[in-house]
């Protein structure tokens, strides 16, 4: 029988190889590279932010590119491990790219971003989260999503407004974003008078949890929290609802992606998420949205942020009149940006003003807002 998410994957891969091919028919006027996991265990994620990155890239060129030149791309397989990810950038700066879309994890864009800053190039991720991208103060580092300490000071307010008097666990994978958000949702629990029951590490990559279940079911957990990605927690839900652990499960941004159901199946349902706000519900991602679903692909948690990101970095170019990334680097500080997630501005660190983060809950294989 054929795996849905495979055939999901091939069918994303199909409409990124089409995209490429538009993009990269003329010459290659102007260069972005884009750094994504394209192998490994967050490939799936990957995959959304580079179908956005593709069609936007198309749309700028199809609307005269950036300053009249063609917009093209460089895509590099970083497979969100941050060696790879030195070996990416190295490459950027080495072949003269200076303008970059990536990466995705946040390990890969800290340690990549310390490469990008010391040459004078310009990053702009769509999808790391790690307060420590941007509160480092280096030059030309931008996102285009929210911040983890943003996630983790909703999501304590909800623990404690939905949840008061449950005993609760924290869980990561020992990433620096899993980490970071599990340690973002302690910290301001921890500053309204919350005291977690757990706050524990697991491994990423095991097959078997079963273990971490019957602890948190000795606890007495009640509500249990996971930062990091779909693989273990599909995993861990799945385990606990073979071992009748009756916790509510709770996650952040990591989780916005179908994968999450494919491997946790029916014991996805009914587990919250905070992520940032869906921009395929607002009227400006209408005709990409029409678009992509035209082309059998639901354009699904990161993906319009891939293409948020194209946007304002091209917009930045053709309003500076320049592909310089310090002059680059000015406009998006000083300026604003018409984007899929509205209308967006930067501030001094490069995180941008776009609203935070929403709850959501899944349901039948997706995710909606909760009530």
């Amino acid at each position: 029988m054929n795996n849905p998410l495979s055939i999901a994957r091939a069918r994303a891969l199909l409409f990124a190889l089409a995209a490429l091919g538009l993009s990269t028919g003329a010459h290659a006027d102007i260069v972005f590279g884009v750094a994504l996991p394209r192998t490994g265990p967050q490939a799936a994620i990957g995959d959304q932010i580079l179908n956005g990155v593709v069609a936007a890239a198309k749309d700028v060129n199809d609307a005269g590119g950036i300053n009249g030149q063609t917009l093209v791309l460089q895509v590099e397989d970083d497979a969100c491990d941050p060696k790879q990810a030195v070996s990416v950038a190295n490459r950027f700066i080495q072949g003269g790219v200076k303008l970059v879309v990536g990466h995705m994890c946040s390990g890969t864009s800290i340690v990549a971003s310390d490469i990008y800053a010391e040459n004078g190039a310009l990053m702009i991720s769509p999808a790391s989260n790690s307060a420590k991208l941007t509160d480092r103060g280096l030059a030309g580092i931008f996102r285009v999503c929210g911040r983890d300490d943003a996630q983790g000071e909703l999501t304590a307010r909800i623990l404690a407004d939905r949840f008061k008097g449950q005993k609760i666990a924290i869980l990561h994978d020992n990433a620096p974003f899993g980490r970071g958000l599990a340690e973002a949702v302690k910290t301001n629990l921890n500053k309204i008078g919350v005291e977690e029951a757990m706050f524990a590490g697991i491994t990423p990559g095991e097959r078997d949890y079963t273990a971490v279940i019957s602890r948190l079911k000795a606890a007495g957990i009640q509500l249990a929290y996971y930062g990091g990605y779909p693989q273990e927690m599909g995993a861990l839900v799945r385990q606990g609802a073979d071992q009748s652990f009756k916790a509510q499960w709770f996650t952040g941004s990591g989780m916005a992606s179908r994968e999450f159901a494919a491997v946790g199946g029916p014991a996805t349902d009914g587990v919250l998420m905070t992520f940032n706000p869906d921009p395929r519900k607002r009227p400006e991602a209408a005709a990409i949205v029409a678009t992509f679903k035209s082309r059998g692909i639901d354009p699904e948690g990161f993906t319009l942020y891939g293409y948020a990101a194209v946007q304002a970095l091209a917009q930045a170019g053709n309003k500076a009149h320049s592909s310089d990334p310090k002059t680059i680097d000015r406009v998006l500080k000083s300026d604003r940006f018409e984007t899929l997630l509205g209308s967006v501005g930067f501030d001094r660190k490069g995180d941008i003003t776009a609203p935070g983060y929403v709850l959501y809950v899944w349901r039948n294989g997706t995710f909606d807002y909760a009530n």
